[in-house]
């Protein structure tokens, strides 16, 4: 395979950012395509060429697959980098940038097609060997047929959007008294959000953590993992504070954590960046909940820990490069991300606007994923993600006291962001003690809960 010369980043925010410097150290040259919401974007003057691909919707920019294209052939790109969201795991993008003999920096339309339906991956990774939620097989089309598998399942059960992602289209339902009216409002939000009403059923899991391992497969058949991360503190299924390792795991179920990630990647055929996302109970026993088949917003804990800049061994395997042997990956020390949003800290609303003051922490193993500056306006029109705040240290307890400390530098003012609510969580006494679940900040209402 050729070596990739020239990358368009299909994306914006803080992962262009971060992806055009791993791309101008290889010596590479990184495009930058924007909507007219975000002309001001600061990654548009350290980008070697910038183009407007669209009005400020996404639909006309970030989603348009023709202005997209059209930009790669226009500036002479041989690769696209789609990051994460937008065209990141779209199939009809992957084949036309195949169609235009351009190469789509992760995985093929094949693999990509048997993890995007969460009942299809789940069949696939029983195939792999991999300990899936008990569940209905595959898709459940009915609520007659629905209510005699969850009756097989046993309450209580999750109903899922077979399409769904970022907590759309599920619901708890704890009895058959319930599951009318839950199944068919998860399905009808489900046909709302993504075109597609088809649902499936799992056996709930009390007090899960959600915890996930970062695989990179080539084209020689090889595959290993980054370690594994701890994900359980979200809102709203949205992941705000991110770790590696899971302290969680003793070592015996880590190492098969591990071993069972890199089998169905290898089974798989994956090439590319991925992350099998999976929830422990209380006896650490581990289910496959489902497969990312991009890059994931945390993947700056596992470099941390690592020294693995993933999103360079995404663009070597895409040139055909092979992956260095597992072993030669050594982990250390503890990482901790907090995401930094352009939101009220006790509400959570959105609050765009201008920042009139941008001041970031720095220091040893401080790390600030960023497109912001003094004076950027931040648009209302996406994700209200503004930054993300890395640090490392020798064990959890002084990667929590460096973020302390970090957080304490970071001055953001013009806007409200999250940041105090991340300080409040660095001293809450559950957090230290690692004693959460994901549904921890549910009926979170104000910093005065931590």
């Amino acid at each position: 395979m050729a070596e990739i010369k020239k990358i368009l980043i299909a994306n914006r925010g803080e992962i262009v950012q971060r992806a055009v410097r791993t791309i101008r150290e290889m010596g590479k040259t990184s495009v930058a395509v924007y909507s007219i919401g975000d002309k001001e974007a600061s990654y548009l003057k350290h980008a070697d060429e910038a183009v407007c691909i669209g009005d400020v919707k996404s639909i006309d920019s970030y989603l348009n697959i023709p202005a997209i294209i059209t930009a790669a052939e226009m500036t002479g790109c041989d690769a696209i980098f789609p990051g994460y969201g937008f065209l990141s795991e779209n199939q009809d993008f992957v084949e036309i940038c195949r169609l235009h003999n351009i190469k789509f920096i992760g995985p093929s339309v094949e693999v990509m097609d048997k993890m995007a339906d969460k009942s299809k991956a789940k069949d696939q990774m029983i195939k792999a060997g991999v300990p899936v939620v008990p569940g209905s097989d595959g898709a459940v089309h009915s609520v007659d047929e629905g209510k005699k598998v969850a009756k097989e399942i046993g309450y209580p059960i999750m109903a899922k959007a077979s399409a769904g992602g970022g907590g759309r289209g599920m619901r708890l339902i704890n009895d058959e008294s319930e599951f009318d009216q839950l199944f068919m409002a998860a399905s009808s939000e489900s046909l709302a959000a993504f075109g597609d009403g088809t649902m499936y059923l799992e056996r709930f899991i009390n007090n899960p953590r959600h915890i996930e391992v970062q695989v990179i497969g080539d084209s020689h058949g090889n595959a290993i993992h980054i370690g594994e991360r701890d994900c359980s503190l979200q809102r709203r299924h949205q992941k705000v504070i991110e770790e590696s390792p899971a302290i969680l795991l003793n070592d015996e179920t880590r190492n098969s954590l591990h071993e069972i990630a890199v089998k169905a990647t290898k089974y798989l055929e994956y090439e590319g960046a991925g992350t099998f996302e999976f929830l422990a109970d209380d006896k650490q026993n581990i289910y496959f909940m489902e497969m990312n088949t991009r890059l994931q917003v945390e993947h700056p804990v596992s470099e941390m820990v690592s020294g693995i800049d993933i999103v360079e061994w995404m663009i070597k395997v895409a040139e055909g490069e092979e992956l260095p042997p597992q072993e030669t990956i050594k982990f250390r020390g503890h990482a901790i991300e907090c995401r930094i949003t352009a939101e009220d800290p006790n509400s959570f609303l959105p609050s765009p606007g201008k920042v009139t003051q941008w001041m970031v922490p720095g220091g040893r193993n401080v790390r600030v994923d960023s497109h912001v500056y003094t004076n950027y306006v931040v648009p209302p029109y996406y994700d209200s993600m503004i930054g993300k705040l890395i640090v490392w240290g020798r064990d959890r307890e002084k990667a929590i006291n460096i973020m302390k400390r970090a957080l304490n530098e970071f001055e953001v003012e013009g806007i409200r962001t999250t940041i105090p609510f991340h300080q409040k969580m660095m001293d809450n006494k559950d957090f230290i003690s690692n004693n959460y679940d994901t549904k921890y900040l549910e009926g979170y209402k104000s910093l005065d809960q931590l």
